[in-house]
Formats: C-alpha cells, sequence, structure tokens
C-alpha cells in the first residue's frame, strides 16, 4: 500500500489483444524528527504499473503530481543489457487505485462530495507475462 504522488504523466502502451498497460513513478515522501529534533524529509520513488482498465483510468484521469493511493504486490523482473551484464526491475503492480486529488467538474471544485474515486483492476493477463520491455 503506497500513498504518493506521481512524478510524470503516465506512459500508456497497448499490447497485443489491445490490453493497456500504464507505467509511471510514484514518489513516497516519509517525514520525522531526528534526534536532536530537526525535521527530516525522505522521499522515495517506486515504479508503479497498472493493466487494462486501470491503466485506461490512469491514462484519462492522472497526470503529473497527481495524489494517489495504489495497492498492489511487488514483481521484480531481470534481463540482460547490451553489455551481457545482468539488470533488475522491482515494480509496484497495482491492483486498486484510489485517486486522492479533489474532485473537479468541469473544472470547478465539487464542496459537497469529498469522497475519493476508488478503482480495481483485474490481475495481470494468464499465461506467460507479455513482454515488460516497453
Amino acid at each position: 500500500m503506497l500513498i504518493g504522488n506521481l512524478g510524470k504523466d503516465p506512459d500508456v502502451q497497448f499490447l497485443e489483444g489491445n490490453i493497456a498497460v500504464a507505467k509511471f513513478p510514484l514518489a513516497t515522501t516519509e517525514t520525522f524528527k531526528d534526534r536532536s529534533g530537526k525535521l527530516v524529509s525522505q522521499t522515495e520513488w517506486h515504479t508503479v504499473v497498472l493493466w487494462r482498465g486501470l491503466a485506461e483510468l490512469a491514462q484519462k484521469y492522472l497526470h503529473k503530481g497527481s495524489l494517489v493511493y495504489i495497492e498492489g504486490r511487488l514483481r521484480t523482473r531481470s534481463w540482460e543489457d547490451k553489455e551481457g551484464a545482468r539488470k533488475f526491475a522491482t515494480e509496484v503492480v497495482g491492483d486498486n487505485l484510489i485517486m486522492l486529488d479533489k474532485r473537479t467538474d468541469g473544472g470547478h471544485s465539487n464542496q459537497n462530495d469529498n469522497s475519493p474515486d476508488t478503482f480495481s483492476g483485474p490481475d495481470t493477463p494468464l499465461g506467460n507475462d507479455p513482454d515488460m520491455s516497453y
């Protein structure tokens, strides 16, 4: 479970079979006081991947700076680069998404509705994972 802000607009691509996949960086920040009482902030960056309907929602509604709650699981994949060195990437594969930005209707803030928008998506496609080298 992560709450954070998008570092850039979602990159959405469509794989064979018109399956949408969105990928974006998410920044989460933890603030605490150190031993001397000084306030310290630490930001971590996560790569989030959304599939199918969640990817299409991300494309339509999310943008750089959007505040979101993401619920999902970690997936680590590996590959070899051009020099033959083994590389690894750990990504958050999102199963649920809640948009935490204030709702707007036609550009006007809706003061009467403070509820977040919640969406759930299906798992990744069955069988072998599609090529994730996008």
